[in-house]
């Protein structure tokens, strides 16, 4: 399988010595290890991958240039999704990245970033069924990834038969057998995965529901990169280069590249949850949509 293969490509890279590359000094900042940027990151693309020494995929490409421009070398840690956030509360990293969602809850143990793209949940399942609301999923047998924002909110669908897995990987294995029905994972993930192995027969559709009982299911979706609390000056540092970032719409230049190339992945559309939050009330999420 794809996702698999780019694990296993991920960590033969690792093992290849990148952790005894040096790095000039930047001592603005309190981190895991001075003058390198600690990353955790999933290695499951279009996300986050490494490769020939730097990060790689959407998330990585863009850690790896605010890095660049902060004179950070950045210091790779692959690992589960479930094991990230603990490690950036703990100071064992520094930040994480992997498609993870802006959610009110997040910003009570870290520091989050500005945007780097949105995105709407669905449902990954057979090219031979068409669900797209939360009612399709009643009575069914359902996977998603341990340590997602929007489990409890699956919990609440009634009937659901919800099994958990570390990784979008083993949930893909078993929709494939039959397990399961369907996969609620990360769009740009699943997305990227049905794309790159036609023979699946599977396809993704976005939830066209907007109900406020489910806001984390179905309201507009931020991807943004988590920093320990202690580290607000560096992530003030990374918002000003992501900001830029999205003036240029080089954001979408690197998009592109992997497959997020529509509007719906750079234009906010939906209910703008971080006002009067984590950021002040009169804040405006970034975009870059057709024509810039």
């Amino acid at each position: 399988m794809a996702l698999s293969l780019s694990r296993r490509v991920v960590m033969c890279a690792l093992l290849a010595g990148s952790f005894m590359a040096s790095a000039p000094l930047a001592n603005a900042f309190e981190l895991a290890e001075q003058g390198k940027l600690t990353v955790a990151f999933t290695g499951d693309m279009p996300g986050s991958g490494w490769q020939d020494g730097k990060l790689i995929g959407y998330d990585g490409e863009i850690m790896q240039r605010i890095a660049d421009k902060l004179g950070l070398k950045i210091q790779p840690a692959l690992m589960e999704w479930s094991g990230t956030i603990a490690s950036v509360q703990s100071g064992r990293v520094d930040v994480m990245l992997g498609t993870m969602g802006w959610t009110e809850k997040r910003t009570k143990i870290m520091t989050l970033s500005e945007p780097i793209h949105y995105f709407k949940n669905g449902i990954m399942q057979s090219n031979k069924t068409n669900w797209d609301k939360l009612s399709d999923l009643e009575g069914k047998k359902v996977g998603t990834i341990t340590g997602f924002s929007f489990v409890p909110e699956l919990k609440m669908i009634k009937g659901i038969e919800l099994s958990l897995y570390d990784t979008s990987d083993a949930a893909v294995r078993d929709l494939i057998a039959g397990r399961i029905d369907a996969v609620i994972g990360d769009p740009p993930v699943v997305s990227y995965a049905i794309k790159q192995n036609p023979d699946w027969n599977m396809h993704f559709l976005a939830f066209t529901d907007n109900s406020a009982d489910f806001p984390l299911l179905t309201g507009l979706g931020q991807v943004v990169y988590g920093l320990n609390q202690k580290n607000d000056d560096l992530r003030q540092k990374m918002d000003a280069i992501i900001a830029d970032m999205w003036k240029s719409c080089e954001m979408k230049e690197i998009g592109a590249r992997y497959g997020l190339s529509a509007d719906v992945w750079f234009k906010p559309v939906g209910a703008n949850f971080r006002a009067g939050v984590d950021r002040p009330g009169d804040y405006k999420l970034p975009s870059c949509a057709a024509g810039g």
